[in-house]
């Protein structure tokens, strides 16, 4: 167990002398390093405390006497009964182990503790507020300040540890700010450690700075940073409550060299009566017994010594054996309005704080700007009920380097020093990235779409952004890495975004279309000579010319008793109806037609005919262009069957991936380096197919978009974007700009003006057109054959009522015959028989009448 030899300690007996009974002494330690401000702070309050205690208490009077000793040593030789302090958790931790073992409380002046501490140390109490919620307030400021990235700089201690990591890392991730580097300082760092950390963090573009480390190590830390002129025009620094709390107390020369420095401490309300007084004694007191000190305002270390002196002494008074165990429970139930704020333990811990003073260091001493309230936000006073989520509500910031407007936060390029971004040479084609030396000036220029697109960014941003290009010759994995390296701050072109390379930087939002697509040549269709009757589906081909029969034979009904021609016989009438049914959509008009009927038959079916034959026509037209360009392969299964040679550009990353996801074999990938290249390759069966990148192969089809064209399905990878080193601040602003870009319309101007000379029909090649089904003219069908059906109906009625008076008329006229006829053979039949009469009264002696039987 590691003890700290030759501490400190207040040996403070306390006797307490109750009515009637005998004073019993009480003996209090309190350990604290009196060669420190904070240690002279705490020795005079606690001091004040047993003073204004014994005139509260009449029957309690106090002895102190002062002696160095270890903490076991102490307890055993001078039978301490609780110990007081310290302040830092390292030394409360090795503190707390001995108490623990005398049974033995310990009031830790410490502002942060582990969870797990009281219950390893049972008699730990924690007698300073929690400051983790400060954390808040500092990430709230640099929120409210528009900062997106943090350098963090802490003391290497436990204690550090465990309120950085947890408290601020998260306090930040809740704004949205990035911490772009931690770095971890030892108590006792020497100038050569800190110039060597401070020149880690000064190559870096983050200038906002959270500092959180003892007073002694911040005064070394500012003391360098101002030397090494970090401390100028848009850098940022922020110190927690370790440090600001005892900026009441600095000299000069330290107040000097933060210059600028926002603080968060601990806040107190110094109007109170009681705290006024306190101060006014204090100041008094403390300049006596120091007077080397040019500074006696008390801070808050003070108040939280003289609360735990008044914990402890009104717990003691409770009884007369009140020790251990019994004082531990004796001092956790202690419950008065302190002078640091309210006293009442919680799991033997204080309420943490949720209220903290911003202060800002400017000339000799320092400005209080505000308050921050945890939940409540940035006020003016700390009982004003107003409160603003921005820290710009409480006024004008004096920065480091003497602005009164908030700092970018990061160093900004300038015309000496500008950004220095590697842009590529051998791109698979000039119209994206163009490198073009000129030997007269040995300069080069660049040029292409994305560097276009680029510049086109950066004057659409807040700021003007310096910057110079320089090519680079390598592939585009190297290029990358050099980015990450820093020998380039950025890299800029046709980059594709992979997993792979964010792994070495970050990259802004794509400037074009993401994906890998499938070349292959056209499939011609010369052979197909029966493409004529695609555009209709055979059902619809099968219900046009039933109607179309249909029509005819309705023509020909109701036609045929006016027109001769449509007489005859059997098959003579079939071969007349067919014809009929076509030629009457071309040749017959309607003046030669005898009856409206066959007109209003004719007129809706020459419509429907008409309307078919201009759907026919479009759909034909598409199919013609699109059969045309359909491809020779459709999809990657057909190439890996074949087993075809592929192909695919040298320096990208798309060799990879093909032998990766896609599960190419390594001998049939073939590299190039130029469109040409693929062209001719593909046109000679070198290749079967060339795997491009979706920005690539779009302008390559509209190049060759009578051989070539895309097929299979597009695989999804990131498209081109531009490279910054992780962290970078820059790449939000390009993003902001890049949309902006985009929203305008500048970004499509210029991929019109990129495809403008090469320019084909936009190529759909998975969208084969379909035939027209029956369902897209099923209402036309309905209404030409429903109208057909109507007029045929109609004649047939009317033939009908034709037919029936005829026959009535004919019938009157038969019964008139049969009457007549009836009328006629009666006449006849009495002719007859008078004409037997007669010759029956002929004479007997008529010379005839001897053969008149022969001739009957």
């Amino acid at each position: 167990m590691k003890i700290f030899p030759l501490l400190l300690f207040f040996l403070i007996a306390l006797a307490l002398k109750p009515e009637g009974i005998n004073g019993v002494q009480r003996v209090i330690g309190a350990l604290s390093d009196c060669n420190t401000r904070v240690g002279k702070e705490e020795r005079v309050a606690m001091y004040m405390a047993i003073q204004d205690f014994n005139m509260q208490k009449n029957q309690t009077s106090i002895l102190l006497r002062l002696k160095c000793s270890q903490a076991r040593h102490l307890i055993n030789k001078n039978k301490v009964q609780v110990i007081l302090g310290p302040r830092s958790w390292e030394e409360t931790s090795t503190v707390a182990e001995v108490s623990a073992h005398y049974d033995v409380p310990i009031l830790s002046f410490a502002d942060s503790s582990p969870p797990w501490a009281a219950e390893r140390w049972p008699f730990l109490v924690q007698a300073a507020a929690s400051t983790y919620a400060q954390m808040k307030a500092v990430a709230n400021i640099i929120q409210s300040c528009g900062w997106r990235r943090v350098n963090v700089i802490y003391e290497d201690t436990d204690s550090a540890a465990n309120g950085i990591s947890p408290y601020l890392y998260g306090a930040l991730q809740e704004v949205d700010v990035q911490i772009s580097n931690l770095s971890p300082l030892p108590s006792f760092a020497d100038s050569f450690l800190l110039h060597n950390e401070l020149e880690k963090l000064k190559k870096e573009q983050c200038r906002v700075f959270v500092v959180h480390t003892s007073l002694a190590l911040a005064v070394s830390i500012f003391r360098m940073a101002k030397e090494m002129k970090m401390m100028e025009k848009e850098s940022v620094w922020i110190t927690t409550d370790s440090i600001t709390s005892s900026v009441h107390s600095m000299n000069f020369s330290l107040v000097s060299s933060m210059q600028g420095v926002v603080g968060v401490r601990n806040s107190f309300l110094d109007t109170r009566p009681d705290i006024h007084s306190f101060s006014t004694r204090f100041l008094g007191i403390f300049g006596q017994k120091y007077h080397e000190e040019k500074h006696h305002e008390p801070g808050i270390f003070a108040l939280q010594a003289y609360d735990a002196m008044w914990a402890v002494g009104l717990a003691m008074n409770e009884g007369n054996n009140n020790k251990g165990l019994q004082l531990l429970e004796s001092i956790l139930k202690t419950n008065f309005k302190g002078l640091s704020g309210n006293i009442q333990f919680t799991e033997q811990k204080l309420e943490p704080a949720t209220q903290f003073q911003i202060i800002n260091i400017i000339g000799k001493s320092y400005r209080e700007l505000g308050f921050w309230t945890d939940n409540l936000g940035f006020s003016h006073s700390i009982d004003n009920g107003v409160h603003n989520l921005s820290m710009e509500s409480l006024g004008h910031v004096f920065w480091p380097g003497e602005p009164w407007s908030a700092p970018r936060g990061w160093d900004l390029p300038t015309i000496d020093n500008p950004l220095k971004i590697g842009v590529p040479n051998g791109s698979i084609t000039n119209k994206f990235v163009k490198v073009s030396y000129d030997p007269t000036t040995n300069e080069s220029t660049f040029s292409g779409y994305s560097v276009d697109v680029f510049n086109e960014t950066v004057q659409h941003m807040k700021y003007p952004l310096q910057y110079k290009f320089i090519a680079f010759e390598g592939n585009y994995t190297d290029l990358v890495k050099k980015v990450h390296s820093k020998e380039f701050d950025a890299a800029v072109g046709d980059i594709a975004i992979i997993s792979t390379r964010c792994e070495y930087v970050e990259f802004t939002h794509p400037h074009t279309e993401s994906g890998l697509v499938m070349v292959v040549p056209v499939l011609s269709h010369s052979s197909r000579a029966w493409l004529f009757v695609k555009p209709f589906t055979k059902a619809t081909w099968l219900i046009a010319l039933s109607i179309n029969i249909y029509n005819g034979f309705v023509l020909w009904s109701i036609e045929r008793n006016y027109c001769n021609e449509l007489r005859g016989p059997f098959l003579n009438q079939i071969g007349t109806l067919l014809w009929l049914a076509f030629a009457t959509l071309f040749s017959l008009s309607g003046e030669k037609l005898h009856s409206s009927l066959s007109r209003m038959a004719i007129v809706v079916w020459i419509f429907v005919a008409l309307f078919m034959t201009q759907s026919y026509t479009a759909s034909l037209s598409s199919m013609l262009t699109v059969q045309n360009l359909e491809p020779k392969i459709a999809n990657i299964e057909t190439l890996k069957s074949k087993n075809a040679l592929i192909g695919y550009s040298l320096k990208s990353f798309v060799r990879a991936y093909l032998e990766g996801p896609l599960n190419f074999k390594p001998s049939n990938i073939r590299n190039f380096t130029s469109t040409d290249e693929y062209a001719q390759a593909l046109r000679s069966g070198e290749i079967a197919a060339a795997f491009l990148e979706a920005p690539v192969a779009k302008l390559f089809v509209a190049k060759y978009c009578k051989s070539f064209t895309i097929a299979g399905p597009t695989f999804q990878v990131g498209g081109y974007g531009y490279a910054f080193p992780k962290g970078s601040l820059l790449i939000h602003d390009i993003d902001e700009a890049l949309l902006n870009v985009r929203e305008n319309g500048v970004l499509k101007d210029l991929e019109e003006s990129l495809l403008a000379s090469e320019k084909c029909v936009d190529i759909q090649p998975n969208n084969e057109t379909a035939g027209l089904s029956p369902y897209n003219f099923l209402v036309l069908f309905m209404f030409t054959g429903l109208t057909s059906t109507t007029a045929l109906l109609i004649y047939y009625f009317r033939a009908k009522v034709r037919f029936e008076n005829y026959m009535a008329r004919y019938k009157g006229m038969r019964i008139a015959i049969m009457i007549a006829m009836n009328k006629l053979g009666y006449q006849r039949n009495r002719l007859s028989r008078k004409a037997s009469d007669v010759a029956d009264q002929r004479p007997s002696n008529s010379p005839n009448n001897s053969h008149s039987p022969s001739q009957v």
